[in-house]
């Protein structure tokens, strides 16, 4: 698998999370290196591994899996004549009994896990090697039953050991030597029984020297009358430590006696820990087992890239069917990326065996080769810009796709000339067709629509943005082709329709009324939040208000004409009039005021912003009057009375 596809995709973080999940260095070495395979009948093997795996986690998540790096390495040191320590046998007999655990826990797991819980079958018989071990061995140390020489010659050894105590006491009790010590406290020096003598009685007293103070005023001096028993314990010292050590021998030897169904259950015990791990993993993210097929047909069922969590957006596609090459359209930070990238790297995980963070259902197709083309990829150390760093790249991908290959492209064409990027982009895309490559492109040039849209085995597919609040839905829709949303954002947010209509022609070379759009925009607004809606877009809008010069007279304004107060240079909306001196009832910010037409001039018709046979009342009325009028007009309400709010 290409290593730029494992780094961008974020393929390795996935492994070294699942790897958090196990219990022994080896198994998350094992877990840190898998790679995807173009191997269905062994992908398809792990993934029913795994599933039977995590139905003996919902019956117990304690697997007695034990950690395996010592255990190898006391067996390396056994085969090379190193006998294993007694302390070191502690961890080996923890081994074992581990493997006998694990042997029955399976066991009782085989209703659950029927192919799952037989490997630990593989497992040998090692109760004898553990009994021995175990009888040998005691709290770190070789237990003196472990053999009648080592416990005969260990209780020489506390006899002679008090004998000489005993001597010792009775020196430092004697008058012969009561003038010479320093106290009557016997010490340990070098393991060897000493009395506290002043510096100078040195000579007064026959022996040797073991240590002294540290102001030198005391000697630690071993007597004549001890040697003899202290040499005795010394010889049974060596005698006790070679037969320690014969002992050890003996039981390291045991232990390489069983070395073949030691090595097979550590694989066991490796194989569980990965095994383990996935699963957990696995019911962590809510993943399922999706089915593998060599049709190159991908269909996720509310997929989500396993990094995002909470946050992901579901990711539902069907694709492959009769279609071999997807054009993504739609707006920056839309999605197309994450779409990109979700694709890419659930197929990794399948073809790695592991099951996917999608509902049950979902299909991966097996491709032999997944490359992506995703970010900058910009190399300052071999001075390329952006656009040649990428180009670089999807010239190795064009040399080496084949018809077992997906080629995921984000952004085709960009960094360099719009036109010379788009013919570029579309060359490429004919090109990988041509080769059989399965392919997700995405793009902003209208060209690779139109080219997606004519072509044989291409679909056009886009991004949902909701235009109502400004944000993307994350949503990927086939079949149809979206745009950057620039222009709807625009007459959204208050520019005026003229500019966005000349961008528009520019841009396509056609014409296109954004009126429409204002008007929705506007219609939306509650109440008198329509005046601020107007308001918002007056403010943004370059144009001059528009007057209506055909004539001068007050009668030229109809209730619902936006209006502009010339003394205070407010907005407001023509409720009723003329009377019979030109005046006009305007509602200003949700209040009613009477003003003279000539202080008054038309900024937008009333006809130009509400459809025909429009409800003004929804403008000029409050809630509780047009609810109280509507009840009226369907039955007499007694004691309700509707009161004008002119």
């Amino acid at each position: 698998m290409n290593r730029q596809t494992i780094d961008v995709l974020g393929y390795q973080e996935i492994l070294n999370e699942i790897a958090n999940f196990a219990k022994t260095n080896r198994g998350k070495n094992t877990l840190q290196a898998l790679r995807p395979l173009p191997d269905k009948r062994r992908m398809e093997l792990s993934l029913k591994e795994i599933a039977e795996a995590e139905e003996i986690i919902k019956i117990s998540s304690s697997v007695p899996i034990h950690t395996l790096d010592e255990m190898e390495l006391y067996l390396t040191q056994a085969r090379k004549g190193i006998y294993i320590r007694a302390n070191q046998f502690t961890y080996v007999l923890s081994f074992l009994q581990h493997c006998s655990k694990l042997k029955q826990f399976m066991r009782d797991k085989y209703y659950a896990a029927p192919n799952v819980s037989l490997y630990a079958e593989s497992i040998g018989e090692v109760r004898e090697l553990e009994e021995e071990i175990n009888r040998c061995i005691r709290h770190g140390q070789v237990d003196q039953h472990a053999s009648s020489d080592l416990a005969y010659l260990r209780r020489q050894l506390s006899i002679q050991t008090d004998k000489l105590k005993e001597k010792a006491q009775q020196l430092v009790k004697s008058k012969r030597y009561a003038a010479y010590l320093q106290d009557t406290l016997l010490v340990e020096r070098s393991g060897r029984i000493a009395i506290s003598v002043k510096r100078q009685y040195r000579s007064k007293i026959q022996g040797t020297v073991l240590d002294s103070s540290a102001s030198g005023s005391t000697l630690y001096m071993e007597p004549s009358e001890l040697g003899s028993i202290q040499e005795e314990i010394e010889l049974l010292r060596m005698s006790e430590e070679q037969e320690t050590e014969r002992i050890l021998y003996e039981l390291t030897d045991k232990v390489l006696q069983h070395d073949h169904t030691i090595k097979i259950a550590i694989e066991t015990m490796h194989h569980y820990d990965v095994l383990f791990a996935k699963a957990a993993y696995s019911r962590k993210t809510g993943c399922s087992t999706p089915a593998l097929n060599e049709d190159y047909v991908i269909n996720l069922k509310e997929a989500r890239h396993p990094m995002l969590g909470d946050k992901a957006v579901p990711l539902s596609i069907r694709f492959g069917e009769e279609h071999r090459a997807l054009v993504i359209t739609g707006p920056n930070t839309g999605g197309k990326t994450v779409t990109l990238k979700t694709v890419g790297l659930l197929t990794m995980m399948a073809q790695t065996g592991l099951p996917i963070p999608a509902n049950p259902g979902s299909e991966i197709a097996i491709f032999q080769h997944i490359f992506v083309d995703i970010g900058d990829g910009q190399s300052i150390e071999q001075n390329l810009s952006t656009f040649s760093s990428r180009l670089v790249n999807i010239i190795d991908i064009l040399r080496v796709t084949n018809d077992r290959s997906l080629v995921l492209l984000d952004e085709l064409g960009s960094g360099t000339d719009p036109s010379e990027g788009m013919a570029l982009a579309i060359v490429i895309l004919e090109q990988l067709y041509q080769k059989g490559a399965t392919l997700f492109a995405t793009t902003h040039y209208n060209e690779m629509k139109e080219f997606a849209e004519k072509t044989s085995g291409f679909l056009n597919g886009m991004m949902e943005f909701d235009i109502d609040t400004l944000r993307p839905t994350y949503r990927l829709l086939l079949g149809q082709s979206g745009n950057s949303q620039a222009f709807d954002i625009a007459i959204k947010l208050g520019m005026h329709p003229e500019l966005i209509e000349k961008a528009y022609q520019i841009t396509y070379k056609t014409n296109r009324s954004y009126r429409n759009e204002l008007d929705a925009a506007i219609l939306k607004e509650p109440g008198y939040q329509k005046q601020i809606a107007i308001n918002k877009y007056a403010r943004r809008s370059a144009k001059k208000p528009y007057v209506d010069s055909s004539t001068e007279s007050f009668f030229q304004f109809e209730q619902g004409d936006n209006v502009l107060l010339t003394e205070t240079n407010e907005m407001g909306i023509i409720y009723k009039g003329p009377d019979s001196k030109g005046d006009y009832v305007v509602q200003i910010h949700g209040e009613k005021r009477t003003v003279n037409h000539k202080r008054l001039k038309l900024y937008i018709k009333g006809r130009e912003l509400y459809p025909e046979n429009y409800d003004f009342d929804i403008i000029f009325k409050s809630k509780e009057y047009r609810k109280i009028n509507k009840q009226q007009k369907r039955k007499y309400v007694e004691g309700v009375w509707l009161d004008s709010e002119d």
